[in-house]
């Protein structure tokens, strides 16, 4: 790569030199940088190192856990707990609060899925990782549920780490998303999509179409306004798509447009939605808002929901600004 070209370390530096900062917000992102790397490496040699199938156990969620699920679990908490700038971390792998043991002086919490999308493993479809970076409150013990439950507003960074053709990260620090591609001769990420920023309309939507029975009116609406295309009250076509890894479908709408939609059913309302909160929507909302998108529920600004559980789940509409706002006006009406 040419030296014109950044690092991500060589930008959070400068980012650092920007804010004032200390230097231990640079370090601990480090630590999530070389986690990612870690998995992106276990990704690739799949079948070779018997990192596909089952795991054979169920997560917190009740979920069958893939082989890497477990493997990425453990690889993110062992590369954060080192350093000790995180006091506590919580994952959606885990029922409860792992604590930093040592990392007296740690200010920060983790959360992280650290590995979305992994029905799709199996398949050598495109998954990835997300976290998010709170501040420890003061005077908050990191090992009780309580001090993880903040607002997404309260967001110091989001990202995710997409483990496909290409190994990419895409973060924010609350001053707009930039993206960052790994090279793996150089073990480093360049920065290769600087101010990424999401077009306000578009003509493509992401839904699990399988869940149509389920839909409120608001969702059924929308989707068949769409598939009505130019001959519909929309006049114009929609293209449909769904993968099945939320960091690939994000991903798409960072690069190309779009709008994500995981919205809760006849199905799913007991339980909120089906989307975790503090694993998934809200670092996903954080990124999305920072590129100049929106995020809701239908109902709600996710970023604004106040959490009453660590895993607690939600609704989840998010992407183009214009497409996002008429879904919550659906909703309204």
């Amino acid at each position: 790569m040419s030296g014109s070209i950044p690092t991500l370390t060589h930008w959070l530096l400068n980012e650092q030199r920007t804010v004032g900062g200390s230097g231990v917000f640079t370090q601990l992102l480090d630590d999530v940088l070389t986690a990612c790397k870690m998995i992106s490496h276990e990704i690739s040699q799949g079948a070779l190192l018997g990192n596909l199938g089952a795991a054979g156990g169920q997560n917190v969620q009740g979920e069958d856990q893939k082989t890497l699920d477990v493997i990425a679990n453990d690889i993110f908490l062992a590369m954060n707990s080192q350093a000790g700038h995180y006091a506590a971390m919580a994952s959606e792998e885990l029922e409860d609060v792992h604590v930093v043991r040592g990392a007296a002086e740690g200010r920060y919490l983790l959360l992280f899925d650290p590995l979305d999308g992994s029905s799709n493993i199996d398949v050598d479809v495109t998954v990835g990782s997300i976290f998010s970076i709170l501040r420890l409150p003061d005077g908050a013990d990191p090992a009780v549920r309580s001090s993880f439950l903040q607002q997404g507003v309260r967001q110091v960074a989001a990202g995710y780490a997409l483990y496909g053709p290409s190994t990419m990260l895409v973060l924010t620090v609350g001053n707009g998303v930039n993206g960052f591609t790994l090279d793996h001769n150089t073990g480093l990420f360049y920065l290769t999509h600087p101010k990424m920023v999401i077009p306000p309309d578009t003509k493509e939507f992401a839904i699990n179409a399988s869940r149509a029975r389920f839909w409120e009116k608001p969702v059924r609406r929308y989707v068949e306004e769409c598939q009505a295309g130019a001959e519909g009250p929309r006049g114009t076509d929609f293209n449909m798509r769904w993968i099945a890894s939320m960091v690939a479908e994000v991903h798409r709408i960072m690069v190309r447009g779009g709008v994500f939609l995981y919205p809760v059913d006849r199905q799913n309302a007991k339980q909120g939605g089906k989307l975790r909160l503090l694993y998934e929507a809200n670092p996903m909302s954080f990124l999305v808002e920072q590129a100049g998108g929106a995020a809701t529920t239908g109902r709600e600004r996710i970023l604004d929901v106040v959490p009453v559980d660590l895993h607690q789940r939600v609704a989840v509409i998010l992407g183009a600004k214009n497409e996002v706002e008429r879904l919550i006006r659906y909703h309204a009406e």
